[in-house]
């Protein structure tokens, strides 16, 4: 099978019947460029994320999840800026055109496309070492984007779903940590098929101060956060611990499968630091409580406070007492 064949079969085909609904699209898969036309009084918000195998997923991964969270974790940039997802762009680079693999990738790629009305619009492919790298197009009202420059002092900050989890998979996959099959499954679903969370960011809309995803761990991304909007924070650490799924499953009998290397210490540094959320951290004034739990009951999306912005910079976490506890965690660095 020749590129074009594998285009045509795997990504043209099933990609042209969604472009064609999909009314910012004025030319999709078949051109030189593709065309998008946003709605008027929009702008297009923009980004890119590349998986490469053995740094991101290991080799005998489910292509059908794969194919999920290739574009599951572009979805989730667009969802922290609050955008509505358009289209998108594949460059893929197979070691061989491989039907076994294709099949499943492109499936599980373009289930999570339609569930969101994300055309496929072009890209490229070629032969190569795995890597997969998708560039995500989405639209938000002009002056509504949820940046993360703007988070004020006083105000909450909050953080979507459950942290931790993908780690805790990864952690069981490298023979480090023993769970219940249960407790396994429900964490691996989290690394494989991460939620983007973007009926939430666009319900933030005038409601958030400032936002982003959480990929690298939550301290490292929320960071990014406190230096751009030259704050500080002060986080509860035990509110973050409980983030863990694990502590948040109600069978007792699950719970205690977890190996005695399962500290308290490491169940924060795992909440806190683990990366492959894909959750929303944001910030939003205390004024705006009310309109933030309604924007997470409208999204369906269960959201927790976490701690509050402050003047000081940088991190602090405390304690139920109000006690500092020491932080020693470092987030995701692909370069470290």
């Amino acid at each position: 099978m020749g590129e074009f064949d594998l285009i045509e079969r795997y990504f043209k085909a099933p990609a042209r019947d969604m472009a064609q609904r999909n009314s910012a699209v004025a030319q999709g898969i078949g051109d030189d460029c593709a065309l998008l036309q946003p709605a008027a009084g929009m702008q297009l918000a923009i980004s890119s994320d590349m998986l490469v195998e053995g740094r991101h997923f290991f080799a005998d991964v489910d292509p059908l999840t794969l194919g999920h969270k290739a574009l599951a974790v572009n979805l989730s940039d667009l969802a922290a800026c609050g955008a509505k997802p358009l289209a998108f762009t594949l460059a893929l680079a197979l070691p061989q055109a491989d039907e076994a693999w294709l099949a499943p990738f492109s499936r599980g790629l373009l289930a999570l496309a339609a569930e969101h009305n994300c055309a496929l619009i072009g890209g490229d492919t070629t032969q190569g070492p795995l890597n997969i790298c998708i560039t995500v197009f989405g639209e938000v009202p002009k002056n509504q984007a949820l940046l993360r420059n703007a988070a004020k002092v006083g105000d909450d900050i909050y953080v979507s779903g459950t942290l931790g989890d993908a780690r805790l998979a990864l952690e069981v996959m490298r023979g480090k940590l023993a769970l219940s099959t249960e407790a396994f499954t429900a964490a691996k679903t989290r690394l494989e098929t991460p939620t983007p969370r973007v009926a939430l960011g666009m319900a933030l809309r005038g409601i958030a101060s400032s936002a982003i995803d959480v990929s690298d761990g939550l301290q490292g991304d929320l960071g990014h956060v406190l230096q751009q909007s030259a704050v500080g924070a002060v986080i509860d650490a035990a509110v973050v611990t409980q983030l863990l799924a694990i502590n948040l499953i109600a069978t007792q009998a699950i719970k205690t499968t977890i190996n005695s290397q399962f500290t308290s210490q490491k169940q924060l540094q795992y909440a806190l630091s683990g990366g492959d959320d894909y959750e929303l951290a944001f910030t939003a004034s205390v004024s705006k409580r009310q309109a933030v739990q309604a924007a997470a009951l409208a999204s369906n999306t269960p959201v927790t406070r976490i701690g509050q912005i402050e003047a000081e910079p940088g991190l602090r976490l405390i304690d139920a007492q109000g006690q500092t506890v020491p932080n020693i965690f470092a987030s995701f660095d692909h370069f470290q």
